[in-house]
Parts: C-alpha cells; structure tokens; sequence
C-alpha cells in the first residue's frame, strides 16, 4: 500500500485480497481445533462471528483500517492456535 494515500485504490484491495482470504479460511479452521474449550454450538455461533466481520470489512476502503483488521486477525489466529479464544470474538 502506498504511503501518503488515504482510500484504497483497486490496485490494493487486489493485492491484499489473496491475504485476506487465507486468514478468513484459517480463522475459521482454528475455531474447530480441539484445543478450545467449545461445544458445536458454540463453534458454530464463533464461525459466524467471523464471517460477519469479514463480510463488514469487505466494505472497508480506508487504508489504515484495512491494515489493522489484517493485523487483527492475524493475532487472533496466533491465540487460537495456542488455543485460546481471543476477546473481540468471544
């Protein structure tokens, strides 16, 4: 992402798209680890959580909002492989 802009170009949301999309599909294989301590329901119920936040931040065109949701979701596939449930989505 170029420095100094504010808005997404296409040209970005194309290059983060593949990232975003790998983290979407981890998040949602780290939720069925049986590491965590979560019956079906409740996996099922955290599954949508982040789908929902996917599908609301495929809206986002701000870059900085962009970069802190990547980061976002990276820290919190960090706790679920650790097997803890993060925060924000629990």
């Amino acid at each position: 992402m170029a420095k100094g802009r504010i808005w997404a170009t296409a040209e970005d949301l194309a290059r983060n798209r593949g990232r975003v999309l790998s983290l979407y599909r981890q998040l949602l294989r780290s939720l069925n680890s049986p590491k965590l301590p979560l019956n079906l329901a409740a996996r099922l119920a955290k599954k949508a959580e982040v789908r929902t936040i996917f599908m609301v931040a495929s809206e986002e065109r701000s870059l900085h909002n962009i970069e802190d949701l990547i980061d976002t979701a990276e820290y919190s596939l960090s706790l679920l492989k650790e097997g803890k449930i993060p925060k924000h989505i629990q």
